[in-house]
């Protein structure tokens, strides 16, 4: 199984890296970019307001079939037909709710047309990712690496056509952004779709009500625990559109004219107080961060069948754990403190406006990739073991320490209060779980192992400071670039310093890849 696990995640980063970072840097900044703070923001609030409701699409089915598929194989013949008339039924359902929602806390035309193309694509996202769900059960883990990126190698596409093919006469609009995701979703959804059908043996659609119940019923602790850490995850931008004001013209001509003030300057100093505006300065420091937390997810990905085949036959996981979490922690600690320390240099080549805003943001948000990491391996381990009570009963607590501390934050610290709240949050879910997991597998505490961790750690922030103290001069790059010797040269001297702790180990890995399958 480690075997299995390292070339199929050395695969899985491969693709994700080859593509992703286009994705992240070359189109999705870039239509930031040409659409402004204000309207992207506005998007990414309707966006974190769609995944809201996210749980309603699924009820835990995908991360319920993917156990299960993994654990047996025979089961997606039976299931596959029930299971795909109900997501149809939940993704009604999802919509209905939705805009119910919406229409309550009085959502405008504009908003409600986003909403729209939105919430579909949520559906479409869902249902690629349960089809996904039946093939990584099925340890088809290569097609599913392929599938996990088609999306995205799309998108890039026909945003890429949209943005630099000059095929409109207008200026890029985010409604496009949208439309280009559609296109993407659909067109990998019916793919994987094929591939399942052929494996399922698919025939007709299913209408069964009894099956329907069991499923939902069997799901439904999954369904608890998505919710709970999509509203953990998901609350802090739709939280600042709610509590922070927006200001109409006339109520910032009618407050210049009373306290003797420029309308012009204090309207665009009101703006940067808006939700929209706000969403959107949280949204370029998260940019990073949720990159960098794709990572983490698709050790994810591989772990839940992995576990839960490695649990079924009574094997030993302590080693999986040990390896997979040695891999994700070692490299969240140089990704984290290494962007934290050169966090202004990275805005400042990513933006060209609101620098010092989106700095405070990621400065505050991307130690949370630690956390984060640590969460995708342990939190993991638990759900295969179905241990999805303690589990909810953690993130219900996350849930709580998230609302209050941005309850609190964000009228006086605005984005950075949220940050605050999301870092918070995040390092208290991953110690929760990691606590849990010992009080549950009872593994022996390898104090010899936490401590070169530690060392390693204190060595990468030493590292960083070290690094800021001088200047390497690389001709080839331009000045506004010139930290990035610096900066590889920290992570050059961080890699040196996990192989000589034997934290990554080329020998250990090259054993285990020798294993039989």
């Amino acid at each position: 199984m480690q075997r299995k696990f390292l070339t199929n995640l050395g695969l899985l980063l491969f693709l994700n890296l080859l593509i992703k970072p286009v994705w992240i840097f070359g189109i999705d900044l870039t239509v930031q970019r040409i659409v402004g703070v204000g309207d992207y923001g506005f998007y990414f609030v309707i966006l974190n307001f769609s995944f809201l409701f996210n749980i309603i699409l699924d009820l835990g089915i995908t991360n319920f079939n993917n156990r299960n598929i993994a654990q047996h194989n025979h089961l997606l013949n039976k299931h596959f037909s029930g299971i795909l008339v109900l997501k149809l039924l939940l993704g009604l359902t999802y919509v209905i709710i939705a805009f119910l929602v919406a229409l309550t806390l009085g959502y405008n035309a504009a908003q409600f047309r986003l909403l729209g193309w939105l919430a579909f694509n949520q559906f479409l996202l869902s249902f690629i990712l349960y089809l996904r769900s039946n093939i990584s059960g099925f340890m088809m883990f290569r097609t599913d690496s392929m599938l996990s990126v088609l999306d995205r190698l799309l998108m890039i596409l026909f945003c890429g056509v949209l943005l630099w093919g000059h095929v409109t006469a207008s200026a890029f609009r985010i409604e496009w952004f949208v439309y280009s995701q559609t296109a993407a979703y659909s067109i990998t959804a019916a793919l994987a779709f094929f591939i399942v059908v052929k494996k399922a043996r698919f025939r007709k659609l299913n209408w069964n009500w009894p099956f329907f119940l069991m499923i939902i019923k069997q799901s439904l602790p999954f369904a608890l625990l998505v919710l709970l850490m999509t509203l953990y995850n998901r609350l802090d931008p739709v939280m600042l559109e709610s509590l922070l004001p927006a200001f109409s013209g006339e109520q910032v001509e009618i407050f210049a004219m009373v306290n003797h003030l420029d309308p012009l300057v204090l309207g665009n100093m009101m703006a940067e107080n808006t939700g929209n505006f706000q969403a959107g300065i949280y949204a370029s420091g998260f940019r990073l961060l949720d990159a960098a937390n794709m990572i983490a997810y698709l050790f994810g990905v591989l772990l839940v069948p992995i576990f839960s085949k490695m649990i079924k036959k009574k094997q030993p996981v302590e080693h999986m754990l040990k390896l997979s979490f040695t891999l994700i922690i070692t490299l969240a600690i140089i990704v984290g403190f290494g962007l934290f320390f050169y966090s202004h240099e990275l805005m400042d080549l990513l933006y060209n406006t609101h620098i010092e805003a989106s700095t405070r943001v990621f400065r505050l948000l991307i130690p949370g990739f630690v956390a984060v990491s640590t969460t995708y391996i342990f939190g993991t381990l638990l759900t295969a073991n179905g241990n999805l009570r303690q589990l909810n009963i953690i993130a219900f607590f996350g849930l709580v320490i998230n609302l209050i501390l941005n309850y609190l934050l964000i009228p006086r610290f605005l984005a950075s209060g949220s940050a605050i709240s999301s870092l918070v949050t995040q390092f208290t879910m991953a110690i929760l779980q990691v606590a849990m997991v010992q009080r549950i597998f009872q593994f022996k505490i390898n104090y010899r192992y936490l401590f070169t961790l530690l060392v390693f750690l204190f060595g990468v922030i030493a590292f960083n400071i070290l690094s800021r103290l001088f200047v390497i001069e690389i001709h080839f790059l331009p000045r506004s670039c010139s930290w990035m010797g610096n900066f590889g040269l920290m992570l050059l001297a961080s890699a040196l310093l996990a192989i000589f702790l034997r934290l990554w180990s080329l020998g250990s890995l090259l054993k285990i890849l020798r294993e039989d399958r």
